[in-house]
């Protein structure tokens, strides 16, 4: 058993208090140190529940469409570094076989026993809007049909679609297999919008990127998403998103109903230079990543860096901001019960982290799998 002490433990009633979180694989105690135990200085960092990216297509130089399993391998071990201790790996709008095949992985990789826990997949393409399809290549946009992705029900944890290129039917399908269905690259009129959220996508893909936006008499699904009751995704990197944005959405949205994510892709750790994305050229400056024709084209953030955007973006406290990339997104998969907050029984997934978001330290299951 291992004793971290001289943490500030972020609990889930939101406050942060000094003490000692005693665990295995799973969270035995919270208090003192107990016997016999190993001692892990937190050196007075923030602890909390170990961060959780529903969507990311890649990192440290690997994609999730890479046709190689020890790609996936990479990526799952390149997270902890930025405080994820579980993902759902992201596909991107190609040739159907190419979805499978990273479906395929996916499935493999949920066994992985080094890095960050891949819980499933976030498929993102191709039943999209062609008009909003942002990054992702046209010539592979296809009408949805569930009968295309039955056989990785078990795989798929969120799908997204523009509700107006669909039958609805299809989010039907998807429910009954506990899949969640995701508005985004998608230029579906507000009522459209209302309507699938009223149907069961109560989830919106990276909100205002690729969508309609909210204007005062075609509120878009922006004004669909800000005016339901839709788990929002939002990319904190202060590119795809404003500052000011970040603070409407604040505002606007219960915090329960939001969730930071850094749709980032494989140049994300690797610094300024040319990249790649679904077969096309990249080019990285800083924090902004485009296509040659100035597409923005993911991100390049990582998870602590979104975090600490948001939270000084909105002036959102630090137990609240973490929930947005703990709580919520363990709630929105279903596995509460299990992660997403510093709870006895629930597993040993824990980040610790500094003052500026640094991380320190990454636990998964109880073992070390990161250390600054």
């Amino acid at each position: 058993m291992k004793s971290l002490v001289n943490g500030r433990l972020i609990l889930p009633d939101g406050k942060i208090c000094a003490g000692c979180l005693n665990f295995d694989k799973k969270i035995i105690s919270i208090g003192k140190a107990q016997d016999n135990t190993e001692i892990i200085d937190a050196e007075n960092n923030f602890v909390s529940a170990g961060f959780i990216n529903i969507h990311i297509h890649g990192a440290a130089g690997v994609d999730t469409m890479d046709d190689d399993i020890n790609a996936l391998k990479k990526f799952a071990e390149f997270l902890p570094s930025t405080g994820v201790t579980s993902f759902l790996p992201t596909t991107m709008t190609m040739p159907l076989e190419k979805i499978y095949r990273a479906l395929e992985r996916i499935r493999v990789g949920k066994n992985f026993s080094q890095g960050a826990k891949i819980l499933g997949a976030h498929m993102e393409g191709g039943f999209i809007s062609k008009k909003f399809k942002g990054a992702q290549a046209e010539e592979n946009i296809i009408p949805a049909d569930f009968e295309l992705i039955k056989n990785f029900s078990d795989v798929i944890k969120i799908i997204t679609v523009a509700p107006e290129e669909i039958n609805f039917d299809f989010i039907d399908r998807c429910r009954e297999k506990n899949i969640i269905v995701s508005i985004g690259h998608s230029a579906a009129a507000y009522e459209i919008a209302m309507a699938a959220i009223a149907r069961g996508a109560n989830h919106i893909t990276h909100l205002f990127n690729a969508q309609t936006g909210l204007h005062h008499r075609k509120p878009g699904v922006v004004g669909a998403a800000l005016d339901s009751n839709a788990i929002v995704e939002v990319i904190a990197d202060n590119v795809h998103v404003h500052p000011a944005a970040q603070r409407i959405v604040a505002k606007v949205k219960p915090r329960s109903e939001i969730i930071l994510i850094t749709d980032s892709i494989r140049a994300c750790g690797l610094g300024d230079g040319l990249s790649e994305l679904g077969g096309q050229k990249v080019f990285v400056k800083g924090n902004l990543a485009t296509l040659e024709d100035g597409t923005l084209a993911g991100s390049v953030a990582k998870m602590n860096e979104v975090l600490k955007n948001f939270c000084a973006n909105t002036s959102t406290d630090i137990a609240a901001g973490v929930e947005l990339v703990t709580k919520n997104p363990a709630v929105k998969l279903g596995i509460f019960d299990k992660t997403g907050s510093l709870e006895v029984g629930k597993a040993a997934d824990i980040t610790v982290f500094d003052d500026e978001f640094n991380i320190k330290k990454t636990f998964i299951d109880g073992q070390l799998n990161y250390s600054a």
